[in-house]
């Protein structure tokens, strides 16, 4: 990574980390940036938290809100993702079979929508067709993501939904009595339909020339850990490490002695972040004096997220990738 200024060219953006670190701030700030930039931006929430409509001081929910010039706003919500694809292939099969086979096979996609992990599939199923890219309106997604394992589940999805089809199809042949091949049920169509996407999904979110993940962490130890593993799951699975920003920087001096032993202890873990995360271009994003809230104060971070790695890639450029 030169500079985060160069992610803003990617087609998807996660930002993720341990709880607490400010991805959330990172990530709108990255966004709005993008959008003062002319891109198209659509920031998505897929963590429950959902503090964005905090920090941007407006309502945001399931459906994209308009945030400010080329910025929408989204919060995804698994148990309302779920309840709106049932309901959906439940509209697509109603005028397909009498009424005791419909009754059956109502049964079973509401026994299906409550079986554990299905609000989270249904998510995912969310997060996949906003990367494929599913709206128009959009050239850049931001996604401020749960933590990491979150996105190796998305990663691994497709082969968990596979052998849960397989196995929902043998249930219902089993239980409506029907014979009917998989390739001419409406309702296994509309899963199968739904396991290509995920798969279409997973190969643009591995891809390096559309999807970058950044990570963000501040200088603690286990925030470092995190980091550190979040690495190695990500890179193991396939996904690009755009770069990491060490947030909340403390001051270099300051004439309290408390701040001054933080610091002290802040630069140990600083000099460990460089020294362990060399390979990964770094930001740092000093400590503010207030929380963020509002767009005056995101504009200033996202000047920092966006200069300070000009400012220090001539003197970390041997830490830098080329």
């Amino acid at each position: 990574m030169k500079s985060l200024a160069s992610l803003l060219d990617k087609r998807v953006l996660f930002l993720g980390g341990k709880g607490g670190v400010g991805k959330t701030t990172c990530a709108s700030a990255m966004a709005l940036a993008a959008s003062r930039a002319g891109r198209r931006v659509l920031l998505v929430s897929t963590d429950p938290a959902h503090s964005t409509a905090d920090i941007f001081e407006q309502p945001i929910g399931p459906e994209a809100v308009p945030l400010l010039p080329n910025l929408h706003g989204l919060e995804i919500d698994g148990a309302f993702e779920a309840r709106h694809y049932v309901a959906r292939v439940k509209d697509q099969i109603k005028d397909l079979f009498g009424h005791h086979i419909l009754k059956e096979a109502n049964k079973q996609i509401d026994l299906a929508a409550s079986m554990p992990g299905a609000e989270e599939m249904a998510l995912f199923d969310r997060i996949g067709a906003l990367v494929r890219g599913d709206d128009p309106r959009f050239d850049l997604i931001v996604f401020d993501t749960a933590p990491t394992g979150h996105t190796l589940r998305l990663i691994r999805m497709p082969e968990l939904m596979e052998a849960w089809i397989r196995a929902l199809s043998k249930s219902r042949h089993a239980m409506l009595g029907i014979e009917q091949d998989d390739k001419s049920d409406p309702v296994m169509i509309s899963l199968t339909d739904r396991l290509e996407g995920l798969r279409e999904f997973r190969a643009q979110l591995l891809s390096p020339r559309t999807t970058a993940f950044v990570l963000v962490l501040v200088a603690e130890r286990l925030p470092i850990e995190e980091t550190a593993r979040a690495i190695d799951q990500l890179k193991e699975a396939g996904v690009t490490i755009g770069g990491l920003v060490v947030n909340r920087v403390l001051p270099a001096t300051s004439p309290d002695p408390f701040l001054r032993s933080r610091h002290q202890q802040e630069q140990v873990y600083l000099d460990e972040i460089d020294r362990r995360f060399g390979a990964h271009g770094k930001v740092r994003v000093p400590q503010l004096p207030s929380d963020v809230h509002g767009v005056k104060t995101l504009e200033s971070i996202a000047e920092m997220l966006l200069t300070e790695t000009q400012k220090h890639r001539n003197t970390e450029n041997s830490l830098l990738k080329p």
